[in-house]
């Protein structure tokens, strides 16, 4: 697929290499290529976007194939030959719209065209024999290796089936990575303080964009949200750009929602960027109160800084600090504090699915530690009565329930209000964890 030159094959292996060599996201590296080439039809943007994410997502799998048919295993590679195979591989298995000598014939081409005319039999030769027995690859038993067997079959690292399984069995181990596996839609949330979701809904659709409400039978009052579809790209949806909508998961928006601000409230977001939850809490405050979102970096401050003169709220402010240090004078005098903290990222796979790369045993580990020092300052500015919410992305009970076991361990001013793990199997929400927390009596001093 070429426009004026650009090939949408070469553009995806420059984020495939982006995200390979130089430990590029996924999403940040395609969103910066569809920024800078927001010429391409939709069509190639929406091919583009399929395979960048489809051949990070399916990694573990395209590899298991293409060792099955090459003398050259796929770790012996050189990394450009790696990436045009996997996309090759890919195109075969998962893209019926691309004839299979189309993508045998273009991955020889990129070959050529990146400097290695001498593998470009290579790449034609093995490509053209996965073409011709694609439904006759073996895959492992898995009564044999189940793990193993299920690590290629959805290209999730054994490790993490391993810990899914150990909390949650089997069957809802591979329920949760076949659900990593679904295309993403993408939700957002209304800004009620300049439109409602039906008047957005009538706006959109004037513009050929479909928005469709989201329903959680759970949660029959929550009504700001909408999946939409149709759309080319964000920054070209006047809506967007007057701040009538935010891009948001469900699940984020629910952790803003339980937390139940009041107006009035003095609400304090300890890692606020890139200001979803802070917008909607100063939102829920109806114009009252004050909603500070705080972050460790200039970069994501003035993030936060972007969506609020965006969407034109008045009742937030934004404040540089790193949320691993006490703040003295902010010690019990937030009504609540929203505590959505880094993590491990492995509820969200379907948004990005290179985390599942990146991730390690020991960096989740690392990752509960700084969860609980955080969790251990920004308690402290909680006021007797107000409320402290934690959230994660994650599914990971080391980050979630263990980490809420000990913070009411450690801090018996708190009781726990309410807990709840989100599974992306359940739904369309993402993977999320939300734990609240109330401040029952005076801790005291500093």
């Amino acid at each position: 697929m070429t426009t004026d030159g650009v090939n949408s094959r070469e553009l995806a292996l420059e984020v495939l290499l982006a995200v390979e060599k130089e430990e590029e996201y996924c999403h940040v590296i395609l969103s910066a290529v569809l920024e800078k080439y927001q010429y391409l039809t939709k069509q190639e943007r929406s091919f583009l976007t399929r395979l960048c994410n489809g051949t990070i997502e399916r990694t573990i799998e395209l590899d298991y194939v293409i060792n099955q048919f090459s003398r050259t295993k796929v770790n012996k590679m050189k990394p450009v030959i790696r990436c045009i195979l996997r996309m090759g591989v890919y195109q075969l298995k998962y893209m019926d719209s691309v004839p299979a000598s189309a993508a045998c014939n273009e991955a020889v081409k990129l070959a050529e065209r990146k400097g290695f005319r001498n593998l470009k039999g290579f790449v034609n030769g093995v490509l053209r024999n996965i073409s011709r027995n694609l439904y006759h690859v073996e895959y492992p038993e898995e009564e044999k290796a189940p793990l193993y067997a299920a690590s290629i079959r959805f290209s999730i690292p054994e490790w993490m089936l391993a810990q899914w399984s150990g909390a949650y069995g089997m069957e809802k181990a591979k329920s949760i990575a076949a659900a990593f596996q679904k295309e993403a839609r993408m939700a957002v949330r209304t800004n009620r303080m300049k439109t409602s979701p039906e008047q957005l809904t009538e706006a959109l659709a004037k513009r050929g964009i479909s928005a469709e409400r989201v329903y959680l039978e759970e949660y029959p009052d929550f009504n700001c949200a909408l999946y939409l579809s149709g759309y080319d790209y964000l920054s070209a949806i006047p809506e967007f750009l007057e701040g009538q909508f935010m891009v948001q998961d469900v699940a984020s928006m629910l952790a803003a929602c339980l937390a139940a601000p009041k107006p009035g409230d003095y609400v304090i977001d300890v890692c606020g960027a890139p200001g979803s939850k802070s917008l909607y809490a100063a939102e829920l405050l109806h114009g009252t109160g004050m909603v500070e979102a705080r972050d460790v970096s200039d970069s994501k401050i003035s993030l936060i800084d972007e969506n609020i003169k965006r969407c034109d709220m008045q009742n937030i402010r934004t404040r540089k600090w790193d949320a691993r240090v006490l703040d003295k004078a902010s010690v019990e005098k937030a009504d609540l504090v929203l505590a959505d903290l880094p993590c491990s990222g492995l509820g969200v796979l379907r948004k990005k699915p290179d985390i599942r790369y990146r991730m390690t045993e020991e960096q989740e580990q690392s990752l509960v530690l700084l969860q609980r020092e955080i969790l251990s300052v920004v308690c402290r500015y909680v006021k007797p009565g107000g409320t402290l919410l934690y959230s994660t992305c994650t599914i990971d009970r080391m980050e979630n329930e263990e980490n809420t076991a000990w913070f009411l361990e450690q801090n018996p001013q708190f009781s726990l209000d309410f807990e709840r793990q989100f599974f992306p199997d359940e739904g369309e929400l993402d993977g999320f964890y939300i734990a609240r927390f109330v401040h029952t009596k005076n801790r005291g001093g500093l």
